[in-house]
């Protein structure tokens, strides 16, 4: 079998949700299933501005063909103001508009595009909705077209751009139950095939410590929050309800940041900023945490909560946030906060009582076991990618781009032919 992915960017340096998931799956389908997997994305490292980061060409990033392309352009000084404007009633935003939105936002890369409409592979996959790659591409090939949306309830998946990309998919995959019940609500795609399939975690032991790593770990117990230091990921949230809990609460108690830092939060004594770690310092962060904290409240899966119960800790994540929210109700793995009495609360219970905190971490544990391990994750994304590329392409795309075109009409297809594939692809 041979797939085609398409992303904005792509690198083992590279930490972000969609990417992550992304680079983790092609490298499991090399590994596990023997595929030819082959990606092809810009050259940029930074999702903010998306300047050339690695050079153009092609290289083999732990089994992957990755083949980078320069872009035209990465995002315009003029996005932002054009963004507010948009987003702020992003239903009623007029196509042209949107259009332009999507242009100033980044990254175009019209050799990107060239390769990726003169690829044949069986299969193509798109990962995720939000970028120029996937708008401009996915309906041009003419190859079964796979699309991860990686979407969370953001006023940017309102815009009237997005329509015709969600009709261009041959099939979505979709990440929690409360992603796909999302799409649901604002796409027609009942009739399209569907996979409910999460994301693969791996064990600790995957990534055993080095001597001396463990020196990033605090003396005294400690929350820690992984990922992108950003306000628009909760850092700055979560750092302004630490400080407020310190001060009710005084002690050796301390909040470790790690990630890559966008928007640092005011400084602390209490926090500690430790900046991008290597898989094996995670790790050890993970085991000697009192929980993890994800404060954001958009995410699609959030990769560090299933790793949090993975090492066998509880968590404690943001009640906005849909996808993690659920996770904890399936499990019983952790705690949610929507304001500073339910942090403090949540943060108390921990603290104060370890048997708790542990039964926590052993129900995340046996949700992830149940769930997400990476053999059963990637034999069921297999078992569906051969169904939909054995298919063929079943949409009708616009001989050019979807620049300007109302979702593409679809062929009559059996809908019960369709949802008997759909469960039995989908396992429910």
């Amino acid at each position: 079998m041979r797939v085609t992915f398409v992303v904005p960017r792509y690198g083992t340096e590279i930490i972000g949700g969609a990417e992550t998931a992304a680079r983790l799956l092609a490298e499991h389908l090399v590994a596990q299933q023997g595929w030819e997997v082959e990606v092809l994305a810009t050259c940029a490292a930074d999702f903010v501005t998306w300047e050339d980061h690695y050079p153009p060409g092609v290289e083999t990033v732990n089994g992957v063909t990755v083949r980078r392309f320069v872009s035209a352009h990465g995002r315009e000084p003029s996005f932002h103001p054009c963004s507010a404007r948009l987003l702020a009633d992003p239903e009623h935003a007029p196509l042209a508009d949107a259009e332009e939105w999507l242009d100033l936002q980044g990254p175009v890369s019209p050799d990107l595009v060239a390769a990726a409409t003169s690829a044949s592979p069986d299969a193509f996959v798109f990962y995720p909705y939000l970028y120029h790659p996937t708008v401009r591409v996915i309906g041009l090939v003419d190859r079964p077209a796979i699309l991860h949306p990686a979407a969370h309830d953001e006023p940017a998946l309102r815009l009237p751009i997005f329509p015709a990309v969600f009709a261009a998919a041959d099939a979505l995959v979709f990440q929690t139950a409360a992603e796909r019940s999302l799409v649901q609500q604002l796409f027609p795609v009942a009739t399209t095939l569907q996979l409910h399939l999460g994301l693969g975690v791996d064990e600790p032991g995957d990534h055993p410590g080095t001597p001396g790593g463990s020196a990033c770990v605090p003396d005294a117990p400690y929350l820690l929050c992984l990922g992108r230091v950003d306000r628009h990921k909760g850092a700055h949230l979560l750092a302004s309800l630490f400080a407020a809990y310190k001060e009710r609460r005084p002690g050796p108690l301390r909040l470790v940041l790690a990630g890559p830092v966008v928007d640092a939060p005011p400084p602390h004594p209490d926090i500690d900023l430790l900046g991008p770690v290597d898989e094996a310092a995670k790790w050890q962060l993970l085991a000697h945490a009192l929980a993890l904290v994800s404060p954001s409240p958009w995410e699609a899966f959030s990769l560090v909560v299933a790793e949090a119960w993975s090492a066998g800790r509880p968590v404690v994540v943001h009640a906005g946030c849909a996808a993690t929210v659920e996770h904890c109700r399936r499990s019983g793995g952790g705690l949610a906060f929507g304001g500073f009495g339910q942090f403090e609360a949540a943060i108390d219970r921990l603290a104060g009582d370890a048997a708790f905190a542990s039964l926590l971490g052993a129900r995340g544990l046996a949700y992830v076991e149940d769930r997400f391990r990476w053999p059963a994750v990637v034999d069921r994304y297999a078992r569906f990618v051969e169904i939909v590329a054995g298919r063929g392409g079943l949409r009708r795309r616009p001989s050019s781009g979807l620049r300007g075109q109302a979702a593409p009409p679809t062929r009559r297809q059996d809908a019960r032919d369709r949802a008997r594939h759909r469960a039995a692809a989908a396992g429910e």
